[in-house]
């Protein structure tokens, strides 16, 4: 991996260290651009050193002593594999508890990882930042790499307001198109392995009973908050399809990537909201520093309301071994109940 390091450190000496931008789209793209410049020149290496091994190329079927080598790049899609293929994958999240995928910056070992594995799965839809530029040039070339998002429809996706032309990455807050995540994944490791094709086919199936019996609980609980209460307001937009899937307002310090940071401006109309609505609580979340949350509470405060932290939700990835939040299922729950105890007035 010499050379790689070679060209990643003559290359990031010729980004030029002021640009004019003239929109926020511009601000957006510039700064992606800058922050994954290591990535995009790591996939060269991927690209031109040749592709992942195939199924053709298997000596031995898939199987429990054989599994499947998939690469996933956050927790939430790790756990949807694992989910999915059961003993028969064995997955390596790039993205580990807590990691901002927005701000996730591709290493050396990433390049060695996907490069090695016979499947690779992403979020997409910008999600990753620029990696998905480079996952989608891949799979021009015929490799193993599938956005668990590709199947959903204009129609399932929320549009973003502030990049125009973009959609609202984080389809995992609405179970019924998670389920629709896990029948692409069913279906990309049947192509892969036809053998084992009604085992997946039956864990698909399995698994989505699991998330009906989740939405159908999850539904009746946030039923119990009353109607004035009903408004989510977190550190960043990724709420936006768990709100119209659940009946929520959902509103955001910043917006939908976490690549730029709140303004004052951003603070002071949230604060002017949730002191005029009267909003209860605010909520952190796991992959984000505080501080932006924290400015919002004393700018209400100093509008003679008193606004309280209703607790911390799971965001953009899972939460670790031992928070009941490392699975998909678990971190829906946990953030309902928090979500649950901090909207809901005492009695």
């Amino acid at each position: 991996m010499k050379i790689t390091v070679l060209v990643i450190t003559v290359l990031k000496t010729t980004v030029p260290k002021t640009t004019v931008l003239k929109t926020e789209s511009d601000r957006y793209s510039a700064v992606n651009i800058i922050r994954w410049l290591s990535p995009f020149l790591l996939a060269l290496v991927i690209l031109l050193g040749g592709c992942a091994p195939r199924s053709s190329d298997r000596v031995n079927p898939v199987s429990p002593e054989h599994p499947i080598r998939v690469v996933a790049t956050t927790s939430v899609i790790a756990d949807l594999v694992r989910q999915i293929g059961g003993d028969l994958v064995v997955v390596e999240g790039l993205m580990g508890p807590g990691v901002d995928p927005h701000l996730y910056q591709a290493s050396e070992g990433d390049v060695s990882a996907i490069t090695e594995a016979e499947l690779v799965f992403y979020n997409g839809l910008h999600l990753e930042g620029k990696m998905v530029e480079i996952f989608e040039q891949m799979e021009g070339r015929g490799m193993p790499v599938h956005a668990v998002t590709d199947g959903l429809s204009d129609e399932d996706l929320l549009s973003s307001a502030q990049f125009t032309g973009n959609h609202d990455p984080h389809v995992w807050f609405d179970p019924g198109l998670w389920k629709k995540a896990a029948q692409a994944v069913g279906t990309v490791l049947s192509a892969h392995a036809p053998e084992q094709a009604e085992r997946f086919a039956a864990a698909t199936a399995a698994y989505e009973a699991d998330l009906d019996m989740l939405t159908a609980w999850a539904r009746t609980s946030l039923d119990a908050i009353p109607e004035d209460y009903r408004v989510l307001v977190t550190s960043h937009d990724a709420f936006g399809y768990f709100g119209r899937a659940f009946g929520l307002d959902v509103h955001g310090l910043q917006g939908i990537s976490t690549v730029l940071e709140a303004g004052t401006a951003d603070v002071r109309d949230l604060a002017a909201f949730v002191a005029e609505r009267r909003i209860p609580s605010l909520f952190l979340e796991s992959s984000i520093s505080p501080r932006g949350m924290e400015a919002v509470r004393a700018a209400v405060r100093d509008r003679g309301f008193e606004v309280r932290i209703g607790g911390t939700l799971y965001g953009d990835a899972l939460g670790g071994p031992g928070t009941g939040a490392d699975t998909y299922v678990g971190m829906l729950r946990s953030n309902v109940e928090t979500i649950v105890a901090g909207l809901t007035p005492a009695s």
